[in-house]
């Protein structure tokens, strides 16, 4: 019977990283289309999913210990599980390692984006100050009042 709710697990744990991955390319989409209130949304939705899979992940750990008290991974069960359940079971896993790597490489690239997003902005933001910042720093005395600034044409005055 343990051995069936870890082949269960697998099956659960496939249908969230495949949605990870959905979410992931959803986000990155919405990255592109600069729509950053979306963009949110979505990230706490991949956030609550990564919660829910690590949650299954501890379970599946508990369950492998459970089964076989030496067992550490899913593979160590694979001689206690008959031979289609085994198959099973080696697909589930191949199948997930896949999409996490997947997954991974969205991330990566959803970073990548939002990253220069914001240099983007940080960049306009400073360009934009520059443009509104006073371009004579002499404007002011430090007593607060207008410098007297000698104008390029002069009369000299004084004894020979």
């Amino acid at each position: 019977m343990k051995l069936r709710l870890v082949e269960e697990n697998l099956v659960r744990q496939n249908k969230a990283t495949m949605l990870l991955l959905l979410l992931l390319e959803e986000e990155f989409s919405r990255l592109g289309q600069l729509k950053p209130q979306s963009v949110s949304q979505i990230e706490l939705s991949i956030q609550e999913l990564m919660r829910q899979i690590v949650v299954e992940r501890y379970s599946l750990r508990g369950l492998v210990g459970d089964s076989a008290p030496s067992a550490q991974k899913v593979a160590d069960l694979y001689p206690l599980m008959d031979e289609s359940m085994a198959e099973n079971c080696r697909g589930l896993v191949k199948r997930l390692d896949e999409t996490e790597q997947k997954c991974a490489k969205q991330a990566a690239k959803n970073n990548e984006m939002a990253l220069a997003l914001f240099d983007q902005s940080k960049g306009l933001l400073d360009f934009m100050h520059d443009q509104i910042k006073p371009k004579n720093t002499t404007a002011y005395s430090r007593f607060g009042r207008f410098a007297q600034a000698p104008s390029d044409a002069r009369l000299l005055s004084g004894r020979m």
